[in-house]
């Protein structure tokens, strides 16, 4: 084939161009999608794990929610949950209730008003409901627990870095009690008589007085009860035990007294108003 053959000019100009398109693609940058899309996943990855503030806070503070203890009554368990917004109860449930046979029927009837009541009074001072004692006295003290640990779990931790401003707090609450006595040993040392509020029932009024000395209920007494008819044996049978389980206990959960229910509910209701004014 000679040199100058038309077929042999095209095929040299063919293989003159594709080299040049070759050496073009090589020097023209990079732009690799893949990477791209890479480099906005970690970003969005990092803005997904972030927490996001005021997530779980505790209960008693501003919100959360909280269960009290286990209390077993002759007919089973009662144990109450409360839920707590803004530091109040905003609702209250019975997570363990008496079931099976009757007690079905009661814990249908009795659960749903104390929960009520519970939210409406934001404490354990709640009516029992009549046909339903045993739960009710049991709802009562495990929502007295519950309250409780709100309480606890609402209340700032002690510094420990002030000392000054924890020995004058102590001393300003012992001086406002009593004026003869200053700093919290002499406080703890004193005695202290406190009376409740005056409980209506369905018989009469109850009213608690204590004496509390050391931060403990030293003595109790019935200065109002039920009277008059049968209520003056139920009033004489009663008043003396729930007056020797406050001492005991050194609290208002105190057990009802058989055949006077009325009176026992009055009694603890007046009593844990009593120590809530003694700061007990």
């Amino acid at each position: 084939m000679r040199k100058s053959h038309p077929i042999r000019r095209v095929v040299l100009a063919t293989a003159a161009t594709v080299s040049g398109v070759v050496l073009l693609l090589s020097l023209k940058p990079s732009s690799d999608p893949t990477a791209a899309a890479t480099g906005t996943t970690p970003q969005q990855t990092a803005g997904a794990q972030q927490s996001p503030q005021g997530a779980a806070r505790p209960a008693g503070a501003a919100g959360g929610t909280v269960t009290g203890d286990a209390t077993q009554t002759q007919y089973g368990t009662v144990q109450v949950r409360l839920t707590v917004a803004g530091g109040k109860i905003a609702k209250a449930e019975a997570v363990q209730a008496p079931k099976g046979g009757l007690s079905d029927q009661k814990t249908a009837m009795a659960v749903p008003k104390l929960n009520q009541e519970a939210v409406a009074a934001q404490s354990a001072q709640i009516d029992a409901v009549s046909g339903a004692t045993y739960t009710s006295d049991g709802y009562k003290k495990s929502l007295q627990s519950a309250l409780d640990r709100m309480k606890s779990a609402a209340a700032p931790a002690p510094s420990a870095s002030s000392p000054a401003a924890s020995g004058s707090k102590s001393g300003s609450k012992s001086g406002s009690t009593s004026g003869t006595t200053s700093g919290s040993g002499a406080a703890q040392a004193r005695s202290v008589t406190v009376t409740g509020k005056v409980t209506q029932t369905q018989y009469g009024p109850v009213q608690v007085r204590i004496t509390m000395s050391g931060g403990k209920i030293t003595q109790a007494s019935a200065v109002q009860a039920p009277s008059g008819g049968l209520s003056d044996q139920k009033t004489a049978m009663a008043v003396p035990k729930l007056n020797q389980e406050a001492v005991a206990a050194g609290t208002a959960h105190i057990d009802t007294v058989s055949g006077a229910t009325y009176t026992s509910t009055g009694y603890r209701q007046s009593l844990q108003s009593a120590l809530d004014q003694a700061g007990g």
